[in-house]
């Protein structure tokens, strides 16, 4: 089972994730960060280093945070990104774009 960013990780965007991760599976979307699912190898050192508890393994979600995988995975399909498996993240595989639930999602600097 992969791991999963969460809304925790919304407008936050810590990164010490992305220097945990051995394989380079989590990537920079416009407000948040994404893990590709198929890339993960459940390692669950991105968890361990996350500053806002946002990285959860899918198969121990809260109820609450059930949508998380579709979107983490919907985000490098063609209705996003279109990257599919990447293969790594890189400075090259950085977007503003996000996938729609958080691109609505409240802005949590305004709160």
């Amino acid at each position: 089972m992969p791991f999963v960013i969460t809304d925790a990780c919304i407008d936050i965007k810590d990164k010490a994730c992305l220097a945990a991760c051995p394989v380079d599976c989590i990537y920079e979307g416009g407000r948040t960060l994404y893990i590709q699912p198929d890339e993960c190898i459940d390692c669950g050192l991105c968890e361990t280093v996350c500053p806002v508890a946002a990285i959860h393994a899918e198969d121990r979600l809260p109820p609450e945070l059930a949508a998380w995988p579709a979107v983490n995975r919907d985000f490098f399909g063609p209705q996003v990104t279109g990257w599919g498996k990447p293969g790594g993240a890189d400075a090259t595989l950085t977007t503003t774009l996000d996938h729609p639930m958080v691109a609505a999602w409240p802005d949590k600097a305004a709160s």
